[in-house]
């Protein structure tokens, strides 16, 4: 089904298909989880923005010891917000790509 989406829709997709294959059976990450995926599979965004107040807010965030846990929605929500501050959302705008 994938094969027909637009790169908008696959990136949204893969952003679903990640964050379901760690998912609870209840459709939840802890934040330890959440930690661990941002590090490891959104490291090229994140890379250079620890000392930024932004930054350091979610991480406390996910540093912090509670039952609460993630949900899809919260999870976009950090991808987005750590994308708009990063600088390789920069680099991105001075790309262009070909149709």
């Amino acid at each position: 089904a994938l094969r027909k989406c637009s790169d908008l829709e696959k990136a949204f997709a893969t952003a679903a298909l990640v964050y379901n294959n760690y998912a609870d059976p209840k459709g939840k990450l802890s934040k330890a989880e959440t930690k661990s995926i941002l590090q490891s599979q959104f490291w090229h965004v994140i890379q250079g923005q620890e000392n930024k107040p932004k930054y350091q807010e979610i991480i406390s965030f996910l540093d912090e010891e509670s039952e609460n846990k993630i949900d899809f929605e919260d999870f976009l929500f950090l991808l987005v917000s750590l994308t708009l501050m990063s600088d390789l959302l920069q680099e991105i705008k001075n790309m262009k790509t070909t149709k």
